[in-house]
């Protein structure tokens, strides 16, 4: 089976029921996508599938097969994406560990809608559970970013 992760083609010979989150973290070493709650309620493990935020936990292999598929590390490799300034600039992570998954939602949220409202914000990033709870400030960096 071959699958494209962060524009690069991968040939692998998985079990097409296999969690896609499972593929980058123990085949890919891709280790920048999180674990969290393993039955897609947390939203660390968001990944843009087709430029569209989507829940690597639960997404079965075979579902991204001819797809394109990014990964925070493919974003950039050095924090320069937008949304990744954006995030220092509003100084969002406490202890991070979800940041990742946030933002790959936020970066999915800007490609469907460069300018979103509050409301917009609200309802694309539901999926994502911060517990150290820096909600106003994940809202505060996409607004930056979209500013670009």
């Amino acid at each position: 089976m071959i699958i494209k992760i962060n524009n690069k083609d991968y040939d692998l010979n998985i079990d097409p029921n296999m969690p896609l989150l499972w593929v980058l973290r123990d085949i890919l070493g891709l280790t920048g996508t999180k674990y969290g709650c393993g039955v897609g309620d947390c939203g660390s493990c968001m990944v843009l599938v087709d430029s569209v935020a989507r829940k690597s936990c639960i997404l079965p292999v075979s579902q991204i097969v001819g797809k394109s598929i990014t990964t925070i590390e493919g974003l950039s490799s050095d924090a320069s994406h937008i949304v990744q300034k954006a995030w220092i600039e509003a100084g969002v992570p406490q202890c991070g560990y979800c940041q990742p998954g946030q933002i790959m939602s936020a970066v999915g949220l800007l490609i469907a809608i460069p300018k979103p409202t509050d409301d917009d914000i609200n309802n694309a990033m539901s999926a994502n559970i911060c517990r150290c709870g820096t909600y106003s400030r994940i809202r505060a960096a996409i607004h930056i970013a979209a500013k670009g």
